[in-house]
């Protein structure tokens, strides 16, 4: 009998432990900044304007900005919580052979930009970017606000509050916090998280049409969360679950021309 304080002393040391180590490095297992700095040149793509932006916190921001086809419209851009911009080289040949134009940033931290990235630093680097497409007279209907995975959030949030023609999401979310939950269920991650990333709270302030794009195995944002969020959208809305896929499913051939077609129909209905 004695020996059974000591265990639960034992286990609610190690649970105080795991709780510290959650609170402490909770940013290490929500961001993975990548600092590689790659070119447009060196990724395969040609005729690639590279930007430096300037957010409203005095971070410096690297982007890239391709103009769009006459009429066509522009895809601002927010990638998810890992790589650098290169690694999207793929969907911005899609973009540019649609006759889309892009303006993509790395956010704070990741491939040359400066600071360290945190949700509402996040949402200051969306602002300069929207600024910067703004300033080269794409707003309203002749801009698409894009997002992947952790961008999907820092889209949607810009989207309740800017102007554009259409919002696309790729393997979107409830919010951050929700997942964390999930991952760990005995710790009370919605009273320790700094960055919850409440889609949840932005999506109902979006009234532009939107689509959202999962896929049905996709092992880290399940697909219950984007349903979940897609149901909490206003509409026109549409969603397209990509059966037997993963996560980010942009690039695949069934959902890439109904990704063209969506954007195509919102810019031009908004004219």
């Amino acid at each position: 009998m004695i020996l059974l304080p000591r265990i639960a002393a034992a286990v609610f040391s190690l649970y105080l432990l795991g709780l510290a180590g959650l609170t402490i490095f909770q940013r290490d297992l929500q961001y993975f900044p990548d600092p590689r700095i790659v070119s447009p040149a060196e990724a395969g793509l040609a005729q690639i304007e590279t930007l430096q932006l300037t957010t409203d916190d005095g971070k410096r921001l690297s982007a890239w900005f391709s103009a769009p086809a006459k009429g066509r419209p522009l895809i601002l851009y927010f990638h998810g919580n890992s790589g650098v911009l290169a690694d999207r080289r793929e969907r911005f040949q899609h973009f540019r052979e649609s006759g889309f134009g892009f303006l993509a940033i790395a956010y704070r931290g990741y491939g040359g930009s400066s600071g360290e990235p945190t949700q509402a630093g996040l949402l200051l680097d969306a602002e300069a970017a929207y600024a910067e497409a703004s300033r080269r007279g794409y707003s309203g209907r002749r801009l698409v606000i894009f997002g992947e995975s952790l961008g999907t959030s820092v889209a949607t949030m810009l989207a309740s509050r800017r102007q554009a023609a259409a919002l696309v999401l790729d393997s979107p979310y409830l919010s951050a916090v929700s997942i964390a939950a999930a991952r760990y269920p005995i710790f009370p991650v919605g009273l320790l998280m700094f960055d919850p990333m409440r889609t949840d709270l932005a999506i109902g302030q979006v009234h532009i049409p939107v689509m959202m794009l999962h896929g049905e195995a996709d092992q880290i944002i399940p697909l219950s969360s984007a349903r979940a969020l897609f149901a909490l959208a206003n509409e026109p809305k549409e969603f397209i679950a990509v059966a037997g896929a993963d996560h980010l499913v942009l690039n695949a051939p069934q959902v890439y021309p109904r990704v063209a077609a969506f954007i195509d129909a919102a810019s031009a209905s908004r004219e």
